[in-house]
């Protein structure tokens, strides 16, 4: 594997697949995090997993765009809108993880909004790869 095969072109290598993820997902956090960041810093922390729910669905408009465009190398769907319903469905599970581990972290554990984001997002990182790419982005 080649430094420029990361960048590159369509790829079937999973190693390929997961490195361009977790750049995509970099940047999903960055403007779901961003975005967590100001709503909360704006508004007030009372109203945290509406301004959880609406950055979570900034950052996965921005992953589905990265998966469709780079990501991965195939797609499991003929139908367009089959394939955006099936991934808003992953993701809005991966959104109710999101939420529950949120709730989870800040309410009941007491942590800092930001730090149990850091560590929601590994976890439902783990869960969305997954399923994505079982079910929408699979091998033929």
């Amino acid at each position: 594997m080649r430094l420029s095969d990361l960048a590159r072109g369509k790829s079937a290598d999973l190693r390929i697949q997961v490195f361009r993820y977790l750049v995509s997902g970099g940047v999903a956090f960055l403007v779901d995090t961003g975005l967590l960041a100001l709503l909360t810093e704006c508004f007030g922390q009372q109203h945290l997993l509406l301004w959880t729910a609406i950055s979570f669905a900034a950052g996965l408009c921005v992953t589905y765009l990265f998966s469709i465009l780079w990501v991965f190398d195939n797609r499991s769907l003929r139908s367009r809108s089959a394939e955006v319903t099936i991934f808003i469905l992953i993701g809005v599970m991966g959104l109710g993880l999101t939420e529950l581990l949120m709730w989870l972290l800040t309410g009941k554990a007491g942590l800092h909004y930001l730090l149990a984001k850091v560590i929601t997002t590994v976890l439902v990182f783990v869960w969305n790869f997954t399923a994505k790419k079982l079910i929408l982005f699979r091998s033929k």
